[in-house]
């Protein structure tokens, strides 16, 4: 006999409206704090958004960051940021630091002169320490970055919005990018609040959590179209609570192995990689947390079509094109 894992019963029974209040007002407040943060704390851009120079250096003796800091402050850069990276796969012998120059000229990068006496400079105080990468970016050019991300998301977010409207309803629509736009509020939030390095590869992840979040969003909402069709005479909130439930088994299923394959990414990626990983991780989390609680709970509120199916001439109430959101919850 075959072994079949099973997260979640074949059948359930669970009552998604129950906690409708708090869950949304969990979102709501989670929603007002990653603004607040976003707004005073701001976002850690990393050099894709902010321009200058990162130098990633390696040694095989440890050293002190104060030494480092102490070793560039006499050579006239105006903002040098300094982190030790740590990572569990790394060896006794491997120390890794990040340095940070901002915008020095109006090429606003380091030159190749200036960068090779950066590198004597750390020499002095770590003999042994080397350069394995060296990235620059110039202020327009970072600028123009920050412009395109802008308006890759935002043409993400329109075009789910135009699809599931043609393939829908616009109040399924406008559910389906109230989540979205949940899930891009919350991660942004996240980065700001622990002042993660936010950057291309950040940006990157946001659009393949919106494709994540409304794939599953939009299975939810298929089996909505065609449970309104076969139950008739069954209330709104019962429906959407039989279609999540219907759909629970696939959401969850969907979530975790995605869940677990970037959790070892996570652990095993390095540094590099490991900013991507977190805002992909956190979004599957978020979004599959929009899609159960907070989509459903918008289109409840908006009402939707219940006359999809070929009507009844002698059903007096056939000719209803909409419900609304409270004595719509009724509508047979």
């Amino acid at each position: 006999m075959a072994f079949r894992l099973k997260l979640v019963p074949d059948v359930t029974n669970i009552d998604f409206f129950r906690w409708q209040w708090l869950t949304v007002g969990i979102s709501a407040l989670a929603v007002v704090i990653s603004i607040l943060a976003t707004v005073f704390m701001g976002l850690n851009y990393g050099i894709d958004f902010r321009g200058g120079t990162t130098i990633r250096t390696e040694s095989t003796t440890a050293f002190e960051i104060g030494e480092y800091r102490q070793a560039l402050d006499g050579m006239g850069f105006s903002d040098v940021s300094i982190t030790e990276v740590f990572d569990p796969s790394f060896g006794a012998d491997r120390h890794v630091a990040m340095v940070r120059i901002g915008t020095t000229d109006e090429t606003g990068s380091v030159s190749p002169q200036q960068l090779n006496e950066v590198e004597a400079a750390l020499q002095e105080v770590d003999p042994a320490v080397t350069f394995v990468s060296v990235e620059s970016v110039g202020p327009k050019v970072s600028d123009e970055l920050i412009r395109t991300a802008l308006i890759a998301v935002a043409a993400a977010t329109l075009g789910i919005l135009a699809y599931i409207w043609l393939r829908f309803e616009w109040q399924l629509a406008v559910g389906a990018v109230v989540a979205l736009l949940h899930d891009v509020i919350l991660t942004v939030g996240v980065f700001a609040l622990f002042q993660f390095k936010f950057d291309l590869t950040t940006i990157a992840a946001l659009l393949t959590t919106l494709g994540f979040s409304v794939n599953d969003t939009v299975v939810v909402f298929d089996r909505l179209r065609e449970n309104l069709i076969k139950y008739k005479s069954m209330k709104l909130i019962d429906v959407m609570n039989l279609t999540v439930n219907e759909t629970l088994s696939r959401t969850v299923m969907t979530a975790v192995t995605t869940a677990i394959a970037l959790t070892a990414m996570l652990v095993l990626g390095g540094d590099v990689v490991r900013g991507f990983v977190f805002a992909m991780l956190w979004g599957v989390f978020v979004g599959t947390y929009s899609t159960v609680y907070i989509a459903k709970s918008v289109v409840l509120w908006l009402g939707v079509r219940r006359d999809w199916g070929p009507s009844d001439p002698k059903d007096p109430k056939a000719k209803r094109k909409n419900v609304s959101p409270f004595e719509g919850a009724e509508e047979v």
